[in-house]
C-alpha cells in the first residue's frame, strides 16, 4: 500500500543517488534554503520528527509551514517550543498481550461501522503492522532438557483460541503480519530483522521515497530500537489502532535531554550495570514526556547491543525515547545482522546527506544535559520494587537487610550508623531474617532466599556480551562442581533464536544446562509475570512463615506483585549475576566479599573465581555472533513451526464471535454508538473508588500475571467451567473484557488507602463495608453513581498497557486525580474517555486528608474547554464540610478534546470513517 505524502512539499523534495540508483527524499538542508529556518543545531532525534513534517506538509490541514518553522524556533529558544503537531509513524509493532485486544477492537470496529452504515473494509491498517507472539509462553517446566518442548506444548494448549483469532486477523486485514510463537521477543525481532533505520516505499504517484524508519508499538519497550537510530516508542493499543487507521498522533514538540557518555567500561562491568546507573540518573533528572538523546565520544566505545539495552529501558527512566544517532557502529550492526548491502549503503548516504550522521563534530542544542563517565560504572543491581532503585553490588546484602527490617518493622538505623562509623559498611548491621524448614526437603529457606533466577526479557537477551558472559560464568562454575541451589527456579528465555545459535556454537548452552539454565522458550517470561509456579512446598513455606522471598532476573521490570505471587523482593541484574545468584541462592550473601558457594570438597568459591574477563567474552562474541546466523534464523520468520501451520481458522471480513469463548469476546465500546459525538460533561457527586499512593504502575492497575479462584476474575472463569490450572494469566485474557474489568486494580500488592493496611484489589461499597473493587464498582454503576480515583506521583508508570485505561473506564471511573501522570497512561486514559486531572497549589491526597468517604464534584468541563484548563473541584467530606480546590485538566491538545467528546479516540476514528 503506497504512502500518501503532503501536497505542498515540492520545495524540500530532492533526489539522492546511491550506488547508481536514484531515490527521492525530503531534505532538511533544502528546508533551510527555502527560508523555513535554521535546523542545523537540532538533535538527530528531533530531525526525524521534522522530516515527518516536511513529508506530510499539506498547507495546513494537518501539517502547516508554521509547524515546520516551530522546529527552528525550538533551537533558538534553547530546546523548548511545545507546539502541537501531527506525527505519522511509518509502521506499528505489537506483541500478543497488547495485540490481541487491539485486533479485538478492530474486529469490533468492523461491526460498529456496519451498524453506522459504513463499509467494514474501511477498518483496515493503512501502515505496515507486525505482531510478534512473544508473551504467551509460561515457565511450567524448567531445569531439564524437555523444558522447551513441554512449555511450547502447554502454550498452544492454553492459547489456541487466541492463536486462531490472530490467524483470522492475518487473513482478514491487509498490511498485517503475524510472527508465530517460538520466534523471539518482538523488540529483538524488530531490532535484528524488521527495522531498517532508513525506510523506503512508493508514494501515491508511484515514486520511491526514502525516509527515516519510525514506529509506535503497543509495548513500552518499543524504544529498544532507538539503539539502531530508529525513532519509536510505546503507545497504548488504542492509540496504535488509531495510527494504523490513518489517524496522526497528536503530540507536542518535545524537549530533548542530551546525555553525554564519555570514557569506556572497565573490566568486570556489563552493559546492564551501565543502564541501571543511567536509569537512576535520568529518573532524578526528570525526563517524563521528553526525548533523551545519547551523544559524546563514549559512543565510540559502546557496541550497538549495549546501546539497545539503554534505549530499551527508556520507560524505566520515564522518557518517551532514548535515541542514538546513526554512526559507523550502526552500519556495522546492520551488516552483522544480515541486512542487505544496498540498504546499508542507503542508510549511510541518507544520514550524511540529511544531517542525521553522528561524527566528531556532532554538537546539537539540547534542552538540558547530563554526563556520565562509563569508566566509573561498577557492578550493580536494582530493587526491590523499582528499576531506579540502583544499588552497587558492594551494598546489595546490606540494602536487602534493610528491606527485611522495614517489612518486619525493625529499626536498624542505629546499628547501621554504628557499623558505618567503624568502617564496616558492607556487613549487614543486624540479623533480622527469619528461616523455615521446607517440609520433605533437606534444606531450609528464609528471608532473602532466591527462589527465582531468570535470564529473560528483551533488555539483556539481545546483548551477546552479557549472554556470553553468563555462559562463561556457568562454564567456570560447572568446572568447579557448582550447581544452582535446590530451591532456585532457573530459566533461560532468549529474545531470539539467534541467541541459541551462538550459545550452542560456543558450547556454552551445555554449561548453562548443567547449572539449571535450560532453554524454556523464546519470549517474555519472568519479566511479565509468566514465571510459572514454584514448587508447592516452597510456596507453602513462604506463605506459612511470611518470608521475604526474592527473585533475580535480567529484565527491566521489578514492580510489586509482577514477577510471582510468592516473591516480595525483586532485583534486576546482568545475566552473569543472575547465574551467580542462582549458585548462591541468597540475597544476604555479599558477593563481593563472601563465598557464594563451596565446591564438593568444601573449598570456598568467590564471585571473582568464576567471573570471565572482557577479553574472554569479546573473543567468543567475535567468533560465534555471525551475519550468517542472523540470515539463517530469519529466513522464514513468518512461517512458524508445524504447530502454527496446523492452526485452523475460518475466513470472513467480520469475526464470528464464539459466545462460549473465555478468551475472545466482543467488547461493549462501540455497541449502540450514535452517529454524532456527544459533549464533555462535568463530574457530579462522584464517589471514590480508590485512594492510591505514589508510583502506582500499570501493573498495579491492570496486572499481567496469574490470579486465584477466589478473585472476581477467578470466580468468573470457574462459573464457566474453567479449571484453575487453565486460568492462564491476566495478560493472555486481554481479549475478554469480562475478565479484564474484574482484574482492574486487582494487583495482589496494591494498597487502597481507603482501607487500613489491606493489600489487594479491595475498596468500600456504597454501604461503607469492605468489598472487591469490582463489586463496589458494579454496585455504584447500578445506582448511576460516577466514580473517581485519587493517586500520587508518577501515576501510571510502567507498561503501555491500554487495559489499565480500558478497565478504569469499564469500572465507571470518570476521572483520575493524581499529582502527576506518566506519559503513556495519561494518553490512554484520554483515549478511553477518562479525564486525567492533576492537583495544583501544593494539594495532594494527604494534605486534603482524603479517606475515600468523600463526594467529589468537578466542574468547568462543559462548553468551550481549552487544553490544560484549570477547573474547580469541590470535595464534600463525611462530616458535611466542603473544600474547593483547583485541578489542571490534563487534556493536553485540541484533538484530545475531540476524542473526549466522542467518548474516546477509537469512537472518533470510527465516526469519521463511517462518514467518509
Amino acid at each position: 500500500m503506497p504512502i500518501t505524502v503532503g501536497q505542498d512539499t515540492a520545495k524540500t523534495r530532492k533526489t539522492l543517488s546511491v550506488n547508481g540508483q536514484s531515490i527521492s527524499y525530503y531534505s532538511i538542508p533544502a528546508a533551510t534554503a527555502a527560508g523555513l529556518g535554521d535546523f542545523s543545531k537540532l538533535p538527530a532525534s528531533l530531525k526525524v520528527v521534522l522530516e515527518n513534517m516536511l513529508r506530510f506538509e499539506d498547507g495546513g490541514f494537518t501539517v502547516s509551514v508554521d509547524d515546520i518553522k516551530a522546529f527552528a524556533e525550538w533551537a533558538q529558544k534553547g530546546g523548548k517550543n511545545p507546539r502541537e503537531i501531527a506525527y505519522r509513524p511509518a509502521r506499528v509493532l505489537m506483541q500478543d498481550f497488547t495485540g490481541v485486544p487491539a485486533v479485538v477492537d478492530l474486529a469490533a470496529m468492523r461491526d460498529g461501522i456496519k451498524a453506522l452504515g459504513g463499509d467494514a473494509k474501511k477498518i483496515n491498517p493503512l501502515v505496515p503492522v507486525d505482531l510478534v507472539i512473544d508473551h504467551s509462553v509460561m515457565i511450567d517446566e524448567f531445569g531439564n532438557p524437555r523444558a522447551f518442548q513441554a512449555n511450547v506444548d502447554r502454550e498452544y494448549e492454553r492459547n489456541m483460541e487466541r492463536y486462531q483469532f490472530l490467524k483470522w486477523g492475518q487473513g482478514a486485514f491487509e498490511n498485517f503480519r503475524v510472527v508465530p510463537p517460538g520466534t523471539g521477543i518482538c523488540h529483538q525481532v524488530n531490532l535484528e530483522y524488521l527495522a531498517q533505520t532508513v525506510w523506503t516505499d512508493k508514494d501515491q504517484n508511484g515514486e520511491e521515497v526514502a525516509y527515516p524508519d519510525t514506529l509506535v508499538g503497543t509495548d513500552s519497550h518499543t524504544t529498544m530500537v532507538n539503539g539502531a537510530a530508529v525513532l519509536g516508542w510505546g503507545v497504548g493499543g488504542i492509540e496504535a489502532e488509531a495510527a494504523m487507521l490513518g489517524q496522526p498522533i497528536s503530540m507536542l514538540i518535545p524537549e530533548v535531554v542530551g546525555f553525554k557518555l564519555t570514557g569506556a567500561m572497565v573490566e568486570g562491568t556489563t552493559g546492564t550495570d551501565l543502564v541501571l546507573k543511567v536509569v537512576e540518573m535520568l529518573r532524578k533528572h526528570g525526563v517524563v514526556g521528553k526525548f533523551v538523546e545519547f551523544y559524546g565520544e563514549g559512543l565510540d566505545n559502546l557496541p550497538l547491543a549495549q546501546r539497545a539495552t539503554i534505549a530499551n529501558m527508556a520507560p524505566e527512566y520515564g522518557a518517551t525515547c532514548g535515541f542514538f544517532p546513526v554512526d559507523a557502529e550502526t552500519l556495522r550492526y546492520l551488516r552483522q545482522t544480515g541486512r542487505d548491502e544496498e540498504r546499508i549503503a542507503l542508510v549511510e548516504a541518507y544520514a550524511k546527506e540529511n544531517g542525521f550522521w553522528r561524527d566528531a563534530d556532532y554538537a546539537p542544542v539540547y534542552t538540558s544535559t547530563l554526563e556520565l563517565d562509563m569508566g566509573t560504572i561498577v557492578p550493580a543491581i536494582s530493587g526491590p520494587k523499582r528499576p531506579q532503585d540502583y544499588t552497587p553490588l558492594t551494598s546489595a546484602a546490606r540494602a536487602f537487610s534493610k528491606v527485611v527490617a522495614d517489612y518486619r518493622g525493625v529499626d536498624i538505623s542505629a546499628a547501621a550508623s554504628d557499623m558505618a562509623e567503624e568502617g564496616n559498611v558492607n556487613t549487614k548491621p543486624i540479623d533480622v531474617c527469619k528461616t523455615a524448614k521446607v517440609e520433605g526437603q533437606d534444606y531450609e529457606i528464609g528471608d532473602g532466599s532466591v527462589v527465582i533466577a531468570s535470564i529473560t526479557s528483551c533488555t539483556n537477551t539481545s546483548n551477546p556480551y552479557v549472554l556470553i558472559g553468563a555462559g562463561l560464568v556457568a562454564r567456570k562454575a560447572r568446572a568447579l562442581g557448582l550447581n544452582r541451589k535446590p530451591w532456585v527456579k532457573t530459566s533461560l528465555a532468549p529474545g531470539s533464536q539467534v541467541v541459541t545459535e551462538y550459545l550452542e556454537a560456543a558450547g556454552l548452552q551445555e554449561d548453562l544446562d548443567a547449572v539449571g539454565f535450560n532453554l524454556v522458550g523464546y519470549g517474555c517470561t519472568t519479566c511479565i509475570g509468566n514465571s510459572g509456579p514454584i514448587a508447592p512446598e516452597l510456596s507453602k513455606t513462604i506463605a506459612d512463615n511470611d518470608l521475604v522471598a526474592t527473585s533475580v532476573l535480567s529484565g527491566n521490570r521489578n514492580f510489586e506483585g509482577r514477577i510471582s505471587p510468592d516473591v516480595r523482593a525483586n532485583y534486576l541484574a546482568s545475566p552473569p549475576l543472575v547465574v551467580a545468584y542462582a549458585l548462591a541462592g541468597d540475597m544476604n550473601i555479599d558477593l563481593t566479599t563472601e563465598p557464594l558457594a563451596q565446591t564438593p570438597d568444601g573449598k570456598d568459591v568467590y564471585l571473582k573465581d568464576i567471573w570471565p574477563t572482557d577479553a574472554e567474552i569479546a573473543e567468543l562474541v567475535e567468533k560465534v555472533v555471525t551475519r550468517e546466523a542472523f540470515q539463517a534464523k530469519y529466513a522464514d520468520v513468518f512461517k512458524g513451526d508445524e504447530k502454527w501451520q496446523a492452526v485452523e481458522v475460518s475466513g470472513g471480513e467480520t469475526y464470528d464471535w464464539p459466545p462460549e469463548s473465555t478468551y475472545i469476546q466482543n467488547p461493549p465500546y462501540f455497541q449502540g454508538m450514535a452517529q454524532e459525538p456527544g459533549v464533555i460533561s462535568n463530574i457530579k457527586s462522584a464517589r471514590v473508588l480508590a485512594v492510591l499512593g505514589d508510583m502506582i504502575t500499570t501493573d498495579h492497575i491492570s496486572p499481567a500475571g496469574s490470579f486465584k479462584p477466589t478473585t472476581p476474575a477467578g470466580k468468573y472463569l470457574t462459573e464457566r467451567g474453567v479449571e484453575p490450572r487453565d486460568f492462564n494469566s491476566y495478560g493472555s485474557r486481554r481479549g475478554n473484557h469480562e475478565v479484564m474489568m474484574r482484574g482492574t486494580f486487582a494487583n495482589i500488592r496494591i494498597k487502597n488507602e481507603m482501607l487500613d493496611g489491606v493489600e489487594g484489589g479491595f475498596s468500600k461499597g456504597p454501604n461503607g463495608e469492605q468489598t472487591t473493587i469490582y463489586d463496589a464498582s458494579m454496585e455504584y454503576q447500578a445506582a448511576g453513581t460516577p466514580l473517581v480515583v485519587f493517586g500520587g506521583e508518577q501515576y501510571g508508570a510502567g507498561s503501555s498497557r491500554d487495559w489499565a485505561a480500558k478497565g478504569t473506564n469499564l469500572l465507571g471511573v470518570k476521572g483520575v486525580i493524581a499529582e502527576n501522570f506518566e506519559r503513556i497512561h495519561r494518553s490512554n486514559l484520554i483515549g478511553m474517555g477518562v479525564i486525567p486531572f492533576e492537583f495544583t497549589g501544593g494539594d495532594t491526597r494527604k494534605t486534603l486528608g482524603l479517606t475515600g468517604d468523600e463526594v467529589v464534584t468537578i466542574e468547568g468541563l462543559e462548553g468551550d474547554i481549552k487544553p490544560l484548563s484549570l477547573v474547580p473541584c469541590t470535595i464534600e467530606y463525611k462530616d458535611g464540610t466542603t473544600k474547593t480546590i483547583q485541578l489542571k485538566a490534563r487534556i493536553d491538545t485540541e484533538v484530545e478534546i475531540e476524542y473526549l467528546k466522542n467518548g474516546g479516540v477509537l469512537h472518533y476514528v470510527l465516526r469519521n470513517l463511517a462518514k467518509s
